[in-house]
């Protein structure tokens, strides 16, 4: 019995040795990244290149991006209530700031950079100081206020590396990156002076999940999807083209004289196969070509391809689903006004979960960079942004025309919803005494100013 297990185990280890990930160990179970073709492990340029050539891949990231900025916050002292940073109630240290980043471009900047984390496993937002000193020098505190950030430079996870990491298990950086290499040409190949420096972790905000270069790429989980979709894509299209203009396949005759043919085409026999691939080369280049054959039957291959929707949809929903987001917010579709709508609100909450958790910790890790850098007061700054998940104004409207409906149907007796009420569900303030009542010689006043400003048919 010892001798047959043995010799299964041998038998095993060479097939494993022959047909590696299939037989290792007797474990039977196949390697599915091996079997597929899937990647065992992703590099940046892997997802980079997804992103750029795929356009579901960019679609799932863009479409967050676009989702999650869809406007853009205001930087606060403090926080207040109904307040969203318009002009009315802002402070002169908040229209400064409002000015100066608008100047800087600086939450566009963000969102590319917000973008960038996406695709790589992190981002880096690279902070010009205006103190004289070298990118690889710290920074103390600097004079000039909101005028000493003079650019915000998001970079891809490709272009900025760590280039050395703190070992001094005493000092209090210990296991964080001690210095950068920037190295712009690395993803950006298009640009004419691309900048190459060593960068000093002052000067750099990491922008990623959870603040550190340990992430991963949000496209990850859904990678080995979108390589499915790219064979289903690419296969088909293959296909149809070879059906439409496919290769002949020249069956020749028993009784064909080959040299004859050779003849006739002018080259020695020798040479007949490379002419006849010239010339069937020649013909497959278009739909109006001669092909001139002697004793020989030119026959096509039809290739019968299945319906590829179905293995295309099953790709597309794994890949929404690794992206928390609806199949039709990603492609587009709407093939129901109610099913859009839920899509559209859990869409909204999915984008604010991302911004609470995400995108307002890494924005104010750069307040609290300004701050200490002396760009910025220290302050208990708020971060207002408008909420996604408010409704719209026709939505506004519509409630509250349902809820003076419900007061009419109360017979007047009783009012489930006072105008106050109603007012604050369109997001309107509560009337004044003042604006409440109207004089009737008002409405006179208006409506005389009214016609002498407007044109009657006789002029």
């Amino acid at each position: 019995m010892s001798n047959v297990v043995s010799l299964v185990n041998h038998v095993q280890r060479r097939l494993g040795s022959m047909f590696p990930g299939f037989f290792a160990n007797g474990n039977t179970k196949h390697d599915h990244y091996k079997d597929f073709g899937y990647p065992e492990t992703l590099s940046f340029t892997q997802v980079y290149r997804m992103y750029c050539r795929n356009g579901v891949a960019a679609a799932g990231v863009d479409k967050t991006i676009r989702k999650t900025w869809q406007d853009n916050p205001f930087l606060l002292e403090k926080e207040r209530d109904g307040s969203q940073g318009g002009e009315g109630d802002e402070t002169t240290l908040e229209k400064e700031i409002r000015q100066r980043f608008d100047d800087l471009r600086l939450w566009a900047r963000l969102a590319e950079a917000d973008r960038m984390s996406m695709v790589g496993a992190y981002s880096g937002v690279i902070l010009r100081i205006a103190d004289s000193k070298r990118f690889d020098q710290p920074v103390d505190r600097v004079s000039g206020g909101l005028d000493a950030l003079v650019e915000i430079i998001p970079a891809w996870e490709g272009q900025l590396q760590v280039s050395q990491w703190d070992t001094d298990e005493t000092s209090e950086t210990y296991g964080q990156p001690k210095m950068f290499q920037f190295s712009e040409s690395s993803v950006e190949t298009n640009v004419k002076q691309p900048r190459n420096l060593v960068i000093h972790p002052d000067r750099v905000i990491i922008w990623s999940k959870d603040g550190t270069v340990h992430g991963s790429s949000t496209l990850e989980p859904g990678y080995n999807s979108l390589v499915d979709m790219e064979k289903v894509r690419g296969a088909g299209g293959e296909g149809f083209w070879k059906n439409a203009k496919s290769a002949p396949v020249l069956e020749v005759d028993k009784d064909a004289k080959i040299d004859v043919m050779a003849k006739a085409m002018g080259v020695p026999v020798a040479d007949l196969a490379d002419k006849m691939n010239e010339q069937v080369a020649d013909w497959s280049a278009g739909f109006d070509k001669l092909l001139m054959i002697m004793g020989m039957e030119a026959k096509t291959l039809q290739v019968t391809l299945p319906s590829p929707e179905h293995f295309y949809a099953i790709a597309l929903q794994d890949f929404a689903a690794s992206m928390n987001m609806p199949v039709k917010i990603l492609v587009g579709m709407q093939t129901g006004e109610r099913a859009s709508q839920e899509d559209a609100s859990e869409w909204a909450q999915t984008n604010m979960s991302r911004r609470a958790n995400q995108t307002v910790p890494n924005i104010m890790s750069l307040v609290n960079r300004l701050e200490r850098f002396g760009v910025l007061p220290e302050k208990d700054w708020h971060l207002d942004w408008i909420d996604l998940t408010e409704s719209s104004m026709s939505e506004k409207i519509d409630r509250a025309n349902k809820m003076a409906d419900t007061n009419q149907k109360m017979g007047g007796t009783v009012y489930v919803f006072t105008d106050d009420e109603i007012r604050a569900a369109v997001g309107y303030e509560p009337l004044t005494e003042a604006q409440k009542y109207r004089d009737e010689g008002d409405d006179e006043e208006t409506a005389a100013a009214v016609g002498q400003s407007t044109p009657t048919n006789k002029e």
